[in-house]
């Protein structure tokens, strides 16, 4: 949830926080600004390493599949296959993002 004190929310299906600002990014003071952007790099550095544990998961994935019999359930895992590259693509977007914050208004 976004407040006029917290600049960033939490993204449970990224299990990251985003960047959640109220205002546009100019009218915050050049000291906020800085404050964001300083946080805002430490969770940036954490990005690959979710990345990673990602791909690992669509290993583990993939390696049940290569298993599976069951049409049903294969399909059960190539949708989830499909997720987890999708959540990759999203936090390789917001990795690129820096060095400033896109600003957005919620």
């Amino acid at each position: 949830m976004c407040t006029v004190d917290k600049f960033f929310t939490f993204d449970p299906r990224l299990k990251i926080d985003v960047p959640c600002l109220l205002k546009e990014w100019f009218t915050y003071s050049p000291q906020t600004q800085e404050l964001i952007l300083l946080e805002w790099e430490k969770i940036r550095g954490a990005i690959p390493d979710r990345i990673g544990e990602i791909e690992k998961e669509i290993e583990d994935l993939q390696a049940s599949l290569a298993q599976e019999e069951d049409f049903e359930e294969s399909c059960r895992l190539n949708s989830e296959i499909s997720e987890r590259a999708s959540e990759i693509n999203d936090l390789w977007i917001w990795y690129r993002t820096a060095p400033d914050i896109q600003s957005s208004t919620r």
